[in-house]
């Protein structure tokens, strides 16, 4: 019987662990890196804000006395691709001629006849009030409203260029609907829209 003899095991004492030292760039890129991924965060968020809403500014009198001169509105353009636009509706528009957009209100609907007589506005034979106009049309006529348009009018009747003067507004005119004033501060608030019972009464 041979004895074996176990070799010693050396045992390397442990070292403490250094960790290692940072890029030297590497506070730099990290700065670089949150500062665009808050620009890309910012510009989406622009995109996405602008693709749903558009702040407007006020031009002329046409919508006195609801709407003054100089006012900030802003208008929601996906309200229409929820549901159609309504009568009473305050609306950011473009004009049949010209850049500058139009703020008015939806008095006609689709296959409704629009006449105006006497100072008043009536649809198809009802008479509608309209507590929120300067004062009475002085002009008179009478439109059928087709597919897929409206018949707009200003609040200052007799001060407004829209359709008494060029006629029906395609759909695809429509901007947005006007939902909120935030300049001035003594304007702030939510549009002024209007709806007429009379008519609803009216309905068959």
């Amino acid at each position: 019987m041979s004895d074996t003899v176990e070799e010693p095991v050396e045992i390397s004492p442990e070292l403490p662990q250094v960790p290692e030292a940072p890029a030297p760039n590497a506070g730099v890129k990290s700065w670089l890196q949150d500062t665009l991924e808050t620009l890309l965060l910012a510009v989406i968020l622009f995109l996405v804000i602008n693709a749903i809403s558009g702040r407007y500014q006020v031009h002329g009198q046409s919508m006195e006395p609801s709407l003054h001169e100089g006012q900030y509105i802003i208008a929601s353009k996906i309200s229409y691709w929820l549901h159609p636009p309504e009568r009473g509706d305050i609306v950011v528009l473009r004009p049949p001629a010209g850049d500058i957009p139009y703020i008015k209100r939806i008095i006609g609907l689709p296959g409704d006849t629009v006449e105006i007589a006497d100072g008043r506005v009536w649809i198809n034979g009802v008479a509608i009030n309209e507590p929120y106009i300067s004062g009475p049309p002085l002009y008179h006529g009478e439109w059928k409203v087709t597919d897929d348009h409206y018949f707009v009018l200003g609040d200052n009747r007799n001060n407004s260029s829209d359709s008494h003067v060029w006629g029906l507004l395609a759909r695809d005119k429509l901007i947005g609907k006007a939902i909120f004033c935030y300049w001035p501060p003594e304007y702030w608030g939510p549009m002024p829209h209007y709806t007429y019972p009379e008519l609803r009464q009216a309905e068959p």
